[in-house]
């Protein structure tokens, strides 16, 4: 199974080496880093030209304030033909968490993009409805940020 994946790492690699950074293989999966500015056409590539028809999920990750680059979007794309599962990889700095909507390539993007917004503060540029989706309004910062308190922020004190 793997070896057909990397086939389409190297698919992705052939129409464009800048899309590909480092391959990680793990467990029977495969993992490609791709840069920031690359994800979209990256996946209207695998999209359009391979079969990867459905978003299965996108999550982020906050790997600590400790660690550069701090945050990681995950694409776990899936292909209903050839039935293979592939995940991309955007890494992020704290300093600039953005990265371009995939609303474009796959519909069902738009809610796990608003919840890795509401819940990391990651910003996906071009979103049609960049809003919070799980948290209120007025909640004060994400949740899962590795930062954030355990009790949250206290509204007032109790002296």
């Amino acid at each position: 199974m793997t070896e057909k994946l990397l086939g389409f790492v190297e698919k992705l690699r052939e129409k464009n080496a800048d899309w590909v950074g480092d391959v990680i293989e793990a467990f029977g999966e495969v993992t490609v880093i791709v840069p920031s500015g690359s994800i979209e056409e990256a996946c209207y590539f695998l999209r359009d030209e391979h079969g990867f028809n459905m978003l299965a999920d996108l999550c982020g990750c906050d790997r600590g304030p400790e660690e550069e680059p701090r945050f990681e979007v995950n694409y776990h794309l899936f292909s209903t033909t050839h039935h293979s599962r592939l995940r991309l990889k955007v890494l992020l700095s704290e300093d600039a968490p953005s990265v371009a909507t995939v609303t474009d390539v796959w519909r069902t993007a738009d809610w796990h993009e608003r919840e890795t917004y509401d819940l990391l503060g990651i910003n996906f540029e071009g979103h049609p409805d960049l809003r919070r989706i799980l948290l209120p309004s007025d909640f004060d910062g994400h949740a899962l940020r590795k930062d954030y308190p355990l009790r949250g922020y206290e509204p007032y004190s109790m002296n």
